[in-house]
């Protein structure tokens, strides 16, 4: 998990320790779901937070440069907590949230307005590398 700070900007964001709830993976543990290096490519902002029966659906701007590594089905980390981001339009990304994790890290206090670390995929990050070489 994330637990640095990242300037953007001007602005500072520091992650509470807090979104350390979920757990961290061992070196002798079975590696599933997303790779998340931990570190903190830049501030997305939340634009939209609506609160369903079973989840809570969040829209976030990212930075115009981290755009192009966001994909639908692809991951994120939002203050260091890896998501898969479920809708992309221009610089914007939606992911759902449930309730779990909404209570178990930071991101359940969120509101419109709001600016998280983002992580975008490094998977993603390495592809488009390789696609400059060619």
């Amino acid at each position: 998990m994330f637990t640095g700070i990242v300037t953007d900007i001007g602005e500072v964001i520091a992650v509470e320790p807090r979104a350390q709830g979920l757990a961290r993976l061992k070196i002798a543990d079975e590696l599933g779901g997303h790779v998340v290096a931990g570190h903190a490519d830049g501030l997305a902002s939340v634009i939209a937070r609506a609160d369903l029966t079973e989840m809570a659906r969040f829209t976030f701007r990212s930075p115009a440069q981290l755009s192009r590594f966001i994909a639908t089905k692809g991951s994120v980390a939002l203050d260091g907590v890896s998501l898969t981001v479920n809708e992309v339009a221009g610089d914007t990304f939606a992911v759902l949230i449930i309730p779990h994790t909404l209570k178990v890290t930071t991101l359940g206090r969120l509101a419109a307005g709001d600016a998280v670390n983002l992580e975008v995929d490094l998977m993603a990050r390495y592809a488009a590398r390789l696609m400059e070489r060619s």
